[in-house]
């Protein structure tokens, strides 16, 4: 390993740091949160219910995930009016009602925009699939077939299958990077794009705080609905999908992630600024996500960007390291979300811990991202060590997992019903009146909110004092990172704003582990009030156990 800094890579902190600069956000899924209707189906009352709750686990914000009205067909994300809130989920009141608790404890509220495509069963597109000729006819991206019927081009669906849909009424066919039944706009269309604006500015009109702006590189197509060309067998790689998925077979260059996306992100953008404080948020998932995080998040444009990076099974120190230096080092005035967990992928402990993995690694993988230089999404039921539940597949709900099955078993195991009360037999999750949309994972019932809550060395209090913690340290919130040189299984940065400086040390191997401090650098104290764990220092050697945290103070 190297003895020096000269390998790490050094960035710049912001002057005047906004709210969301080092902010922890808690994703909340709607479906899965509290259950108050006896529907089986969480709702945004159950939200309001659990909110003191959520401000309890000391984090500056919370992002919802789609309530809007829709056929659920991808449970939310296929929108049919982006301005009413599904019945399933409550009534507008209830959504300025959630604002107001919210705010008045402190929280921001960050909700998902889902722009780049509709649900089938919005009026837009019910109008434009008529014909040829009606006023929205090129509001969505359709082509002629092939001489011999074929569909366009190659494109090719995330969720399996062609991209395109025949629409007998038209004699055409329609995109659709996701679901057949979620096709997608025609941002080349001015009037497309200033639609969408409309019902963006709809909710910072009524106050919401900010923006997580799903799949948003894919908003532009091209025009000329080129071929994308094929990748071999070795780079069939991705984030979000598998290596078997034919859409790993090629480079997507022309579905998404086009340069026309850019300008109309400045669009967005300035139309933000017009509300001070609200932020966005872009999900991206590229072929360079780190270059593409960079471009996004340039001055004008978004805000914050996070990839699918961290949200893969790779956790190496290696990789991890490597990940953080490229976004970082890709654009040195962005600020980076970093994610582990949300509710597209396998719960984090499940996907980098192992079957007997201690409980205490839940709180190492939060103290880990929690400490990098930037924001983080947090996903409900990680403060708990909620492992991945199991589905089985006649209970699965998600299409990609249903499409996909036995390899790829679909998103529902991270997506089961919290587990509020584990006295109850629906764990509290609601009434009861009607079983839970999900089956519930009677391996989190010893984990349940009640039982955490009675044990004071529990991980939901051990999350709590970590993030409380947190905040009483102004260089992770907004100071400066190095990256320690690499080791095999240690994960270590240096975290520094004017003359405090801070070492972040991980092992992330189930064997103990000897880290040496680079040249120059000297233990002043540790932290042991960061509630690390497993670690002990001997001058200039730091000794780990297996999955040992340390946190300490630099001279």
């Amino acid at each position: 390993m190297s003895t020096a800094l000269d390998q790490s890579q050094k960035i710049s902190s912001m002057q005047q740091p906004a709210w969301w600069h080092g902010a922890a956000i808690y994703q909340i899924y709607p479906r899965s949160f509290l259950d108050t209707d006896g529907d089986g189906v969480g709702d945004l009352p159950g939200i309001i219910e659990r909110l003191d709750y959520v401000a309890s686990l000391g984090v500056e914000a919370i992002w919802i995930s789609p309530f809007f009205k829709s056929p659920m067909a991808d449970f939310g994300y296929d929108i049919a009016d982006y301005r009413a809130v599904d019945p399933l989920f409550g009534t507008l009141e209830d959504f300025d009602r959630l604002l107001r608790k919210a705010h008045g404890l402190g929280l921001k509220i960050v909700i998902d925009q889902v722009l780049s495509h509709t649900s089938s069963e919005h009026a837009w597109f019910a109008e434009s699939r008529q014909d040829r000729s009606n006023p929205r006819a090129d509001w969505y991206v359709w082509a002629d077939p092939r001489p011999d019927g074929g569909p366009p081009n190659n494109w090719l669906s995330i969720f399996g299958g062609i991209a395109w849909k025949w629409e007998p009424r038209r004699s055409q066919y329609y995109l659709h990077n996701f679901l057949s039944s979620q096709p997608d706009l025609n941002f080349h269309k001015p009037e497309v794009r200033r639609a969408v604006l409309e019902n963006v500015s709809f909710w910072l009109e009524r106050g919401v705080d900010g923006m997580r702006l799903d799949a948003i590189n894919f908003c532009f197509h091209d025009p000329q609905l080129r071929d994308n060309p094929p990748k071999p067998a070795e780079a069939r790689t991705g984030r979000g999908f598998l290596p078997d998925n034919p859409y790993a077979y090629q480079y997507h260059v022309y579905n998404n992630t086009r340069p026309e996306n850019l300008p109309f992100i400045e669009e967005l953008r300035r139309l933000t600024d017009r509300y001070p404080g609200a932020v966005t948020l872009g999900e991206i998932s590229a072929e360079d996500s780190n270059a593409t995080i960079a471009e996004y998040t340039r001055p004008g444009r978004l805000h914050m960007g996070y990839s699918f990076e961290l949200l893969s099974s790779e956790h190496s120190p290696a990789h991890i390291r490597a990940t953080v230096e490229g976004a970082l080092a890709a654009s040195a005035d962005a600020w980076p979300c970093w994610s582990i967990s949300n509710h597209d992928v396998q719960r984090v402990l499940s996907r980098w811990g192992r079957p007997d993995s201690p409980p205490h690694l839940a709180t190492l993988f939060t103290a880990l991202v929690c400490s990098l230089r930037g924001a983080v999404c947090i996903y409900q039921g990680e403060e708990l060590g909620l492992r991945e539940a199991e589905v089985p597949f006649e209970s699965l709900r998600d299409p990609y997992g249903i499409a996909f099955w036995p390899k790829f078993k679909g998103r529902d195991g991270c997506r089961t019903p919290m587990p509020w009360d584990s006295r109850a037999s629906d764990l509290g999750f609601g009434s009861g009146a009607a079983p839970p949309w999900l089956p519930l994972a009677e391996s989190h019932r010893a984990l349940a909110v009640d039982r955490q809550e009675a044990d004071a060395e529990s991980l939901l209090h051990h999350y709590r004092r970590l993030l409380r913690w947190r905040k009483s340290q102004p260089a992770l919130i907004r100071g400066d990172i190095e990256l320690c040189a690499e080791h095999s299984q240690v994960l270590g940065y240096v975290r520094s704003l004017a003359s405090e400086r801070l070492l972040c040390a991980f092992n992330l191997s189930d064997r103990s582990a000897t880290f040496e401090l680079p040249v120059g650098l000297r233990i002043a104290r540790l932290l042991d009030d960061s509630g690390a764990r497993g670690a002990t220092a001997a001058g200039s050697a730091l000794r780990f156990e297996p999955y040992g945290v340390l946190f300490a103070q630099l001279t």
